[in-house]
């Protein structure tokens, strides 16, 4: 498959390439051997993995205390 390079240094990934990424965003971009590689990745934007955590608590049912108690009981074991 063919890309051209715009003057603004832009590339569009072909069809039949972005249609098996779906879900793909980002991609991490490297040179190898003159090669241009991209390889996909995921990236987590801050808050969305504390939207996680906390439906996660609200699920198991856990208050507040809980969580002060488990914050305590893991900062006790580093020591």
């Amino acid at each position: 498959m063919l890309a051209k390079k715009t003057s603004k240094n832009q590339i569009t990934l072909p069809k039949a390439i972005v249609t098996q990424l779906p879900e793909v965003e980002y991609f991490e971009v490297s040179l190898r051997k003159g090669e241009v590689v991209l390889k996909p990745v995921e990236v987590t934007v801050p808050g969305e993995r504390l939207k996680v955590v906390r439906a996660k608590i609200r699920a198991l049912g856990l208050t507040e205390q809980d969580v002060d108690r488990a914050i305590r009981w893991a900062r006790d074991r580093q020591t």
